[in-house]
This record gives structure tokens, C-alpha cells and sequence, in this order.
């Protein structure tokens, strides 16, 4: 059995001012009076390439003070480039909004991918590695009761390719809406025929939904990102105290970047 980290809504960041404010409401010893709204705004950065022919997209952005409404507070003006390690060089055009597209290519399992962002003075880079596709056999419903109440939920089934580290995620839309976005491992089924159960809040899949299921391969730092926001969001036990997940950006980028295989699947329940 694989292990399965879920989050009911996977935020890809966590402010500094956030953190502060949730530090201070949960002492119950000392009042500390700070002022959140002058926290120094930090950089994000959300990219991935998959393996796909498709307009790959880079996201560059600011956190934005902690009484200021939650928006993309984007950040336009900045130069974007990846860098491959079998010496190709794509080069990302600003839409203006602080997002950052380019051409339409194909990214290649085995081969790494370096990001690098230029913004404001400073420079940011990441690398991920894309790892091999690993494409399931089958994808379909499971039944869970919970206390004499049963759901079905998708469930994926597939050959772990064995004495490779593999890690997966699961982004899962009912009716076009957001239900899951999980990650899992094989630290427990490596060269396994498995299957991962893909749960999440609220009702789970009834007769005549459709379902559309993301499946992406990804690497050890990714999953470690996510992982990170699952057990904030409380996956398997009490929330941990908040914290910015780990991320692969270097010089204090707050964010992920991300070299994966895709594949996507529909699904229905008649």
C-alpha cells in the first residue's frame, strides 16, 4: 500500500505574515504585538513542464500584506527562462498579469530542467528532474462506509516500476470543480502492483458525474513540497504549526517548480 497524502485545499504558499498571525493566536501565554501589514513582501514563483506538446506556464507574484484581500498579486516585467540538461533553452513570454508562457514544446522524461527568473535585481532558480511516466492499468470506483454511510471515490491501479523511487500525484475535478489534489510514494510498494484510493471532503461521486483525473509523476523535492502542505492542511492528524513548505527556489523564492509527466483521464458514473 502506497502511502497517500491528501489536503483539502492545497495553497501553494503560506505568507510570513500569516505565519506570524497564526503563532500569535495559538500562545496562550504571551501577547505579541506585531504589525502584519508591514511584513516584506517575498517572491513566488509556480512553474512546471510536463511531457506533453503544449504552452508550458510560469507564475511570478508577491505575497501581499496580511490585511490586504486575498488576489495574484503578479509581477510583470520579469525575464524567464529554462534551461535543459540535453542543452535546449526555452525562453518565456510576459501576458502581462505577472504569468509567463511559452512556445508550445515537449519536455523529456530523464532529462532535468533548470527555471530561472530574473526579477527586481535579484535571480531565482530551481531544477527538477522529470521522471519516467508511469501509466495506470486501470482507473475506477471504490466503495468506503464510514459509520454505516458509504461513498465511492476514484481509485487508481498501476505497476510501481521496481528499485525506482517513484512519487505521484493526483489532481481529481468532479463536474469541473476542484475535489483533490494528492500525493503518494512507493516507499512501501516499490515494484508492486498497487492501487491509490483518491478520497476527499464532502459527498464523494454519484451517479452521473463526471470525473477527470490528473495523474503526474514527479520528483523527490516535489513531492516533499506537497507532502509539506498536506500535513499543514492536517492529512492523517492534527494540522503541524505553519510553516512555507520547502521549496526547490533558491535565494529565499518561496514556491515550486516542477519537470513532470502528465497524463489525463475521464472518467464517468453511470
Amino acid at each position: 500500500m502506497n502511502r497517500i497524502f491528501r489536503s483539502k485545499t492545497m495553497c501553494p504558499i503560506f505568507s510570513l505574515a500569516s505565519i506570524l498571525m497564526c503563532l500569535i493566536l495559538s500562545s496562550c501565554e504571551e501577547v505579541i504585538d506585531a504589525d502584519l501589514s508591514k511584513a516584506e513582501p517575498l517572491i513566488v514563483i509556480e512553474g512546471s513542464i510536463s511531457d506533453q506538446s503544449e504552452v508550458h506556464t510560469v507564475k511570478v507574484s508577491k505575497t501581499i500584506a496580511f490585511d490586504q484581500p486575498t488576489k495574484f498579486n503578479g509581477v510583470p516585467g520579469a525575464k524567464v527562462t529554462v534551461y535543459s540538461s540535453n542543452s535546449q533553452t526555452y525562453t518565456f513570454t510576459s501576458t502581462g498579469d505577472g504569468t509567463y508562457k511559452s512556445q508550445r514544446f515537449r519536455g523529456t522524461p530523464g532529462v532535468s530542467y533548470i527555471l530561472e527568473v530574473i526579477t527586481g535585481g535579484k535571480t531565482y532558480k530551481a531544477s527538477s528532474l522529470m521522471p519516467a511516466a508511469v501509466k495506470p492499468d486501470s482507473i475506477n470506483f471504490k466503495k468506503l462506509t464510514f459509520f454505516g454511510d458509504s461513498k465511492l471515490y476514484p481509485s487508481i491501479y498501476y505497476k510501481d516500476p521496481p528499485r525506482i523511487q517513484n512519487q505521484y500525484r493526483y489532481i481529481v475535478k468532479i463536474n469541473g470543480v476542484l475535489k483533490a489534489d494528492q500525493v503518494s510514494e512507493d516507499r512501501f510498494s516499490d515494484g508492486n502492483a498497487t492501487s491509490d484510493l483518491i478520497t476527499f471532503d464532502g459527498d464523494g461521486v454519484v451517479a452521473g458525474d463526471k470525473v477527470d483525473v490528473e495523474i503526474q509523476c514527479i520528483d523527490r523535492n516535489v513531492f516533499k513540497y506537497y507532502f509539506a502542505i498536506s500535513q499543514i492542511g492536517g492529512n492523517g492528524g492534527p494540522p503541524v504549526a505553519p510553516s512555507n513548505p520547502e521549496s526547490n527556489l533558491d535565494n529565499g523564492a518561496l514556491g515550486i517548480f516542477s519537470a513532470n509527466t502528465r497524463s489525463a483521464y475521464t472518467i464517468s458514473l453511470k
